[in-house]
């Protein structure tokens, strides 16, 4: 009774300082079941409960509908999206009939490489690896470092942080090239694919989920020149819509952070693609100034519905 008196009290709070205001959430994957070396996605449960106070307390909308409201001043309090980044086969199989169960909208960007030549992505390829309960220990002269003991799940977290941090910004060429060296030191096999095929894209279009890009290989845009940023972009792009037989008008920057991951060439190389909408992963929400090339986004990782409630009425809030 509290808990709903609480949760009553902040939809009106919310109401209150939500006008024109587009909250955008980003989700990766939502996992069958709990996984604690990926602990910052959701499982099944977490997201339908999720999904379910969007539906009760917000005003979910399409990403496309959401833009068009917003930059008309037309959009409803409490506004928000769902926009999950990648291709990951779960958004078909665990995602997609939890969101058809609440009848929530959303946007899954494709980095299409990986779905069409089933290829798991760099970074999963590393936390399989390390992840592995089978090994002890992991060489990593390919990086220039000793081999490291791995032991319990928070020490594995740790060397999957230390990895990725070393070969996020990286050109994609030379992370392949050490990621593959990576799993040649350590005699590894490859890990069953995480992402969905191809088919599997369109039948999620064909339910009515909206697919963007999200460039061929998710490189840092920052790290590469102009002509490269392009290719990745437009063949994304060219990809999708041959694949779905309609334009496809959104994009999200791989990492997405602002300055850092992207910059004003990719921001030009995106308008003169043709995209309508672009997301970055900049916090906070979007309202009518804000650049449609460049919203923003946010997810709140709370356990409890209460604080993720709570947490999405304080990004609304800008506190």
């Amino acid at each position: 009774m509290l808990n709903r008196f609480l949760h009553s009290s902040a939809s009106l709070v919310g109401s209150a300082i939500s006008s024109q205001k587009l909250s955008i959430l980003i989700y990766h994957q939502v996992l069958e079941s709990p996984d604690p070396i990926r602990d910052g996605e959701p499982d099944a449960e977490t997201f339908r409960w999720q999904m379910a106070l969007l539906r009760r307390y917000f005003t979910p909308l399409s990403l496309q509908a959401a833009v068009k409201h917003l930059q008309a001043g037309t959009l409803p309090a409490n506004a928000v999206c769902v926009t999950f980044d990648d291709g990951y086969l779960d958004n078909l199989v665990v995602a997609q009939p939890i969101l058809d169960e609440y009848d929530i909208p959303a946007t899954v960007f494709v980095a299409t490489h990986f779905c069409e030549h089933q290829e798991n992505m760099w970074n999963d390829r590393i936390i399989d690896l390390i992840a592995d309960k089978q090994r002890d220990r992991i060489d990593l002269r390919a990086l220039g470092l000793p081999s490291v003991a791995l032991g319990g799940v928070e020490e594995r977290k740790t060397v999957i942080q230390r990895v990725i941090n070393l070969l996020k910004y990286k050109h994609i060429e030379e992370r392949y090239a050490l990621v593959q060296a990576i799993y040649d030191d350590n005699h590894a096999q490859e890990y069953p694919c995480k992402m969905m095929t191809f088919e599997q894209i369109k039948a999620l279009s064909d339910k009515g989920v909206e697919i963007g890009a999200h460039t061929v290989m998710h490189p840092i845009l920052k790290s590469h020149s102009e002509d490269e940023q392009e290719q990745q972009i437009s063949d994304s792009k060219n990809k999708l819509e041959q694949l779905l037989g309609q334009p496809v008008v959104s994009f999200a920057y791989p990492n997405g952070k602002r300055g850092v991951d992207y910059d004003d060439v990719a921001v030009k190389v995106v308008n003169r693609l043709g995209f309508d909408i672009a997301v970055s992963t900049d916090w906070g929400v979007s309202t009518s100034d804000t650049d449609k090339l460049q919203l923003n986004r946010f997810t709140p990782w709370d356990l409890s519905p209460l604080k993720f409630h709570l947490r999405l009425l304080r990004n609304i809030a800008g506190v």
